[in-house]
């Protein structure tokens, strides 16, 4: 299963930005989606994650800001950033996990990465 991201682009701290992920391949079911974010010097951390639109989790950084959500027609889900932070500056990477239909595989894939630069 492959990850498209994009989305990722500079804005101004208080400006909004919407990543995209696509997941394409053959014969396969996703059962959770999430963000996560690698800033210069930092660790990989995660950002939110979507099991259902039920049961989202998000960073405490990000919390009121920040909403993901998924499309599973289309096998997409994005992340709307609001209110966007210098603190937000990061390359962002959207990841799914589930299964390969028929062979019940586990998969966990990652996009490439998609940079966000916010500007104080």
């Amino acid at each position: 299963v492959q990850l498209q991201a994009s989305g990722g682009g500079l804005v101004q701290a208080g400006g909004s930005l919407r990543l995209s992920c696509a997941a394409s391949g053959s014969d396969f079911s996703i059962k959770a989606v999430g963000w996560y974010r690698q800033a210069p010097g930092k660790g990989r951390e995660l950002v939110a994650l979507f099991m259902s639109r039920h049961n989202t989790q998000y960073a405490d950084s990000v919390k009121g800001r920040f909403i993901i959500d998924r499309d599973g027609a289309e096998n997409a889900f994005y992340l709307q950033m609001n209110n966007l932070k210098p603190e937000d500056t990061a390359v962002y990477y959207c990841n799914a996990d589930g299964y390969h239909s028929g062979t019940y595989t586990y998969f966990s894939s990652w996009g490439q990465g998609t940079q966000v630069t916010v500007s104080s």
